[in-house]
């Protein structure tokens, strides 16, 4: 019988991993370093515009799925974000106004899991503008308003959506076969899922140590944050898809733009900070 190679083996293929991998870490490793040095070194004022900054370059690439070659319209649409982020902020600290902020987030969260089912669909430009506004400033607001509670409190809300990839990127990788939304990202499956799953609940068990919470209320909450983070995910992925680009941006060697590094986090955020009284740790 003949064998035949697909070259999936091939010691080219092996190295251009190997050097992938290399370059993902290390460029994990200097964003790491950075946002440490962000979250805990600096002045809070100085923090605040970095992630500031942050959400006003992803509202950047984030144009780019409605403006492709436009840098006019990607210039007016940033600053629209800008303008939005802006009126928020003058208002702070209004804790009705961030309430209703961070519901009407969570309902458009909700309504891009169930626009999921249904893609590939058309996405006119105008919803695009919309749906990039509510995107970025709620998980603008949320970051800021953990960054100023306590910048723990923001790290924590990082690790779980961390780990939550961490776990199924090697869960899927290695036992991955049973896809969770081909249409928009073919790479993902269920059994990386529950990979994240299982990473989660380890972290869920030492936050709970750490912050002195029942496990019963940690388990479920760093849960369903791990979970909407998937949804960020796969709705920047259904964005770029429908916009025919594989990355958002490539400022980050091996791991693409800011959207790329973020997309989890820009749905994660929000439900963090919303139910992060309920947990006690506020």
């Amino acid at each position: 019988m003949q064998v035949v190679n697909d070259g999936t083996d091939s010691p080219a293929i092996s190295s251009e991993l190997h050097e992938m991998l290399k370059q993902r870490v290390v460029t994990a490793v200097v964003a790491l370093s950075v946002l440490a040095v962000v979250m805990f070194v600096v002045p809070a004022i100085v923090a605040r515009i970095a992630i500031t900054l942050l959400m006003l370059g992803a509202a950047w690439e984030w144009s780019g799925f409605i403006f492709s070659k436009d840098d006019k319209g990607r210039y007016v649409h940033v600053l629209s974000i800008a303008i939005l982020m802006a009126v928020i902020f003058v208002e702070l600290p209004d804790a009705a106004l961030v309430n209703v902020i961070l519901k009407i987030s969570l309902g458009w969260w909700l309504t891009a899991l169930v626009w999921m089912f249904f893609f590939p669909t058309p996405i006119a430009k105008p919803v695009a503008w919309i749906c990039g506004a509510l995107v970025i400033v709620p998980a603008w607001l949320a970051l800021d308003l953990l960054y100023v509670q306590r910048p723990e409190l923001l790290l924590f809300a990082l690790l779980i959506v961390w780990l939550a990839d961490i776990g199924a990127y090697f869960v899927g990788k290695g036992f991955g076969r049973v896809k969770l939304a081909p249409q928009i990202s073919p790479g993902k499956t269920w059994e990386g899922v529950l990979g994240g799953v299982g990473a989660v609940m380890a972290l869920a068990a030492t936050g709970s140590h750490v912050f002195e919470i029942e496990i019963v209320v940690m388990v479920p909450f760093c849960l369903a944050v791990a979970m909407i983070s998937i949804v960020g995910d796969l709705t920047v992925s259904m964005f770029k898809r429908h916009a025919g680009v594989k990355d958002s941006g490539s400022l980050f060697p091996g791991h693409g733009g800011l959207l790329d590094r973020i997309d989890s986090v820009t749905a994660a955020a929000p439900l963090f900070a919303y139910a992060l009284s309920w947990t006690g740790m506020q």
